[in-house]
């Protein structure tokens, strides 16, 4: 991001307020910025009750048919019963079915549906339109840097 570029403007229907330390601390910028992004995400896929958390999940299931629910969980850093919501959603909209996995009778093995299969290839395109235009004001370096950086962040923070 370019020098000019560090004030932090968050649009306010309150009279203007002093945001104190907090400008100054990473984890608040990273919510106001993740807050954001959800937002854009959300306006920008035509199906209102697709997530960023349950386009990821699609995204997981898909790229690991037969994946367990914890390791979903522990991909998408959800805990147990976060996760079964998640999975509850996408069942009821016939996205995702879990079925049980030969080797452990308890344990849930997940895939995508072929309602599931659609929906995800007419969002995938949606949602590289909405990354695009997130990352609109970062050249091609910028976008580099700031996923090493992140990537940096997750590593120290995990």
């Amino acid at each position: 991001m370019g020098a000019g570029n560090d004030n932090l403007t968050v649009p306010t229907s309150a009279e203007s307020i002093t945001f104190g330390m907090l400008p100054e601390l990473i984890g608040y910028r990273l919510r106001i910025a993740q807050i954001g992004i959800f937002r854009d995400f959300c306006t920008s896929v035509d199906e209102p009750e697709i997530t960023p958390t349950l386009f990821g999940a699609l995204v997981l299931i898909d790229a690991n048919p037969g994946m367990k629910q914890t390791q979903l969980a522990d991909a998408i850093q959800l805990d147990r019963s976060s996760v079964v919501s998640v999975l509850d959603k996408l069942e009821a909209r016939g996205l995702v079915e879990r079925v049980r996995a030969p080797e452990n009778r308890r344990a849930n093995a997940l895939h995508l549906t072929t309602e599931g299969r659609r929906i995800l290839d007419s969002l995938i395109p949606q949602v590289r339109a909405h990354e695009e235009r997130v990352l609109r004001n970062l050249d091609p370096a910028e976008r580099a840097q700031l996923q090493k950086l992140l990537g940096r962040l997750v590593l120290a923070a995990g």
